[in-house]
C-alpha cells in the first residue's frame, strides 16, 4: 500500500488552518457579505458603512446571528482547504517527479494552483452557495442548510459555478506569491539541511502572517470585481421589494450581475466593500497560512506514525 504521506500532511494541516481562521473571523465575513450583496444607488442603501450591518445586528439584539450559517462555513472551508492543499501538493510532486526539477517555476506552480480550485469548486459549491445565501439572508431568519438548498433546484444549488471556476485565479496568485516568497526566505535554510528523510522545513509565525498577508491582498485587488458579482449571484433573495421577479432571476447570471451593478451604482459600484474584503481576506489567509506553518511538523510526524501503523514506506522530501 502507497500512501503520499507529504500531501496528506499539507491538506490536514492546510484543513486545520482554514477552520480556525474561518471561525475567528465569522462576525466581521457575515458583515462584509451582507454589505457586498447590496446593490442600490447610494442614497436608497440600506448599509452606508460596513460598519452599520454590525449596528443593525447590535440594535435588533441579532448579535448572535453574526454567526449564522457557521456550522455550513466551517464544513465548506475544511474540505475545500484539505482537497485544495492535498491537489496542489500532489500536482506539484507530480511535476517534479515527471521534469526531474529540483524547484517549480512560477508558471507550473499556477497550473498545479488553478487544477487544484477547480477539483475544489465542483465538490463543495453547494456548500459555498448555502453559506452564501445563509449570510446573506435577514438576521434572524437565517435556515438550516438543507432547507436553504431544498427551497430552490438542485441547478441553483451550484449558482455562481462559472464565476467561481473563474475565481480559482485568486488563490493561485495567492499560493504562488507565498510559495515563491517562502521559496527565497527558506533558501539558505535548505541549502544547510542534508537530512532528506526529515520533517520540512517551516516559516515562522509572523513570517508566514506577513507572507500571507502580502499575497492575499495582491490576489484580492486584482479579482474584486468578480468576487462582488459571484456575492450577488448567491445572494438570498431580498424582502425590501425593490426588485422585481425578473430582476432578481437576470442577477443570477455573471452578465446580469454586472449589468445591475453598473445601472444602479456606476463603476465604483465594481470596487464597492474592497477594503472590507481585504481586511477580511488577509486576516484570513494569512492565519490560515500561520497555522498551517506551525503545526506542519506535528501533521507530518502524525502523518509518519499512520504510515508506520500501515506499513507504508515514508516518502523522500524533495526541496521546495
Amino acid at each position: 500500500m502507497q500512501l503520499d504521506l507529504e500531501s496528506l500532511s499539507e491538506a490536514t494541516s492546510g484543513a486545520i488552518g482554514s477552520l480556525v481562521s474561518t471561525t475567528v473571523l465569522y462576525p466581521l465575513d457575515t458583515c462584509k457579505t451582507k454589505y457586498q450583496a447590496e446593490v442600490q444607488a447610494h442614497n436608497q442603501r440600506k448599509y452606508r458603512r460596513i460598519s452599520d450591518v454590525l449596528w443593525e445586528a447590535i440594535s435588533t439584539r441579532q448579535v448572535l446571528s453574526l454567526y449564522q450559517g457557521l456550522g455550513t462555513k466551517n464544513v465548506q472551508s475544511f474540505v475545500s482547504s484539505f482537497i485544495y492543499f492535498y491537489g496542489y501538493s500532489y500536482f506539484k510532486k507530480l511535476y517534479l517527479k515527471k521534469t526531474g526539477k529540483k524547484n517549480i517555476g512560477t508558471a507550473a506552480n499556477l497550473i498545479a494552483a488553478t487544477a487544484s480550485g477547480v477539483c475544489t469548486i465542483l465538490i463543495t459549491q453547494p456548500l459555498d452557495t448555502a453559506s452564501s445565501r445563509m449570510q446573506t439572508s435577514e438576521f434572524g431568519k437565517s435556515k438550516g442548510f438543507w432547507k436553504t438548498l431544498s427551497e430552490g433546484t438542485w441547478s441553483e444549488a451550484f449558482d455562481g459555478l462559472g464565476i467561481s471556476i473563474l475565481l480559482t485565479t485568486n488563490p493561485s496568485i495567492q499560493y504562488t506569491a507565498f510559495d515563491q516568497l517562502k521559496q527565497r526566505l527558506l533558501k539558505g535554510k535548505m541549502s544547510k539541511k542534508t537530512d532528506t528523510n526529515s520533517s520540512p522545513e517551516a516559516l515562522s509565525a509572523f513570517s508566514a502572517f506577513m507572507l500571507g498577508a502580502v499575497s492575499k491582498c495582491a490576489a484580492t485587488c486584482l479579482t474584486y470585481p468578480a468576487i462582488r458579482c459571484k456575492v450577488m449571484i448567491q445572494a438570498a433573495d431580498s424582502d425590501d421589494g425593490k426588485s422585481t421577479e425578473a430582476e432578481r432571476k437576470a442577477q443570477r447570471t455573471i452578465s446580469g450581475a454586472l449589468y445591475t451593478i453598473w445601472r444602479r451604482e456606476g463603476l465604483l459600484g465594481f470596487f464597492k466593500g474592497l477594503q472590507a474584503q481585504i481586511l477580511k481576506t488577509v486576516l484570513s489567509s494569512a492565519l490560515l497560512l500561520m497555522v498551517k506553518e506551525k503545526i506542519t511538523k506535528s501533521t507530518w510526524i502524525l502523518m509518519l506514525m499512520i504510515g508506520r501503523y500501515l506499513s507504508v514506506k515514508p516518502p523522500k522530501l524533495k526541496a521546495a
